[in-house]
């Protein structure tokens, strides 16, 4: 558990919330030591009603109880709010962006003090522990911040460090990447009812065959291409769907998304 740390959110929307819920569940952080802030009154008790934690409207008032904060704002306000708390970020406060697009360099600019800054992409799944999440460090973030912010976040799934030009890729891939994978289990089980299976079971189907594939890739360590050979027996029935899905431009259509997500990451920066 990570002892005596006041660990603070700017903004408790869908991410805000999937990160402070994780935080919660894993035992790691106490209830008592997170607090968050909304725009009004009404998000600010919804969001201690939800999850226990202290809420306000109050973005300074949260920034100067914390020791390390979150800043969950959209990205086009960010700005402001960063400009606006600054005089009451401690100087040894760990800021923690999860802002699409909005460089280190701008956040460190913003709050226009040499405290450590690290931007980072999760994605929602950190509410369920099976989260993605990828960390740069701003210029004075040192391997003892990089080390905490992980501590952190592998708490709710897994975390790695990329350099920070990689990281509207990695927006591309896992940070937009569940609504793209919920699609995908939507289509799937859509082709299930197609063929008379009720919703509910076709929908456990697919989401359960694409996690299997998931912890597939990610606990045999072999590449997709190997366990795709392995799966298809000549002139079978898997064959056919693969043919079908390369007739359609599956394999283009999702390389294109993830490069389209990054560009969109890329303009909002």
């Amino acid at each position: 558990m990570l002892e005596n740390k006041k660990i603070g959110f700017i903004g408790a929307g869908v991410m805000g919330k999937a990160i402070i819920g994780g935080l919660i569940e894993s035992g790691y952080v106490k209830k008592e030591n997170i607090f968050a802030s909304e725009i009004n009154q009404e998000l600010a008790n919804k969001v201690s009603s939800e999850l226990g934690i202290s809420a306000s409207i109050d973005n300074n008032k949260v920034a100067e109880s914390s020791d390390i904060l979150f800043i969950c704002t959209k990205p086009f306000i960010i700005k402001k709010v960063l400009e606006d708390i600054s005089n009451s970020l401690g100087e040894k406060t760990l800021v923690i962006s999860i802002a699409a697009g909005v460089s280190s360099e701008t956040i460190e600019n913003s709050i226009n003090k040499s405290i450590p800054v690290i931007r980072t992409m999760p994605n929602t799944p950190v509410l369920v522990k099976e989260g993605m999440v990828a960390l740069c460090r701003g210029k004075h973030a040192t391997d003892e911040h990089i080390e905490l912010t992980k501590n952190l976040f592998e708490q709710t799934g897994k975390c790695i460090e990329v350099p920070e030009k990689l990281i509207n890729a990695v927006t591309g891939i896992s940070g937009s990447g569940p609504a793209f994978m919920y699609l995908i289990i939507e289509a799937l089980a859509d082709g299930g009812v197609k063929k008379g299976l009720p919703k509910k079971t076709a929908i456990e189907l697919a989401a359960q065959t694409a996690l299997g594939a998931a912890k597939m890739v990610l606990e045999t360590g072999k590449h997709p291409a190997i366990l795709k050979d392995e799966v298809t027996t000549p002139g079978g029935t898997t064959i056919a769907g693969l043919m079908t899905m390369e007739e359609h431009g599956v394999r283009s259509a999702l390389a294109k998304t993830v490069q389209s997500t990054a560009e969109k990451a890329d303009e909002l920066g």
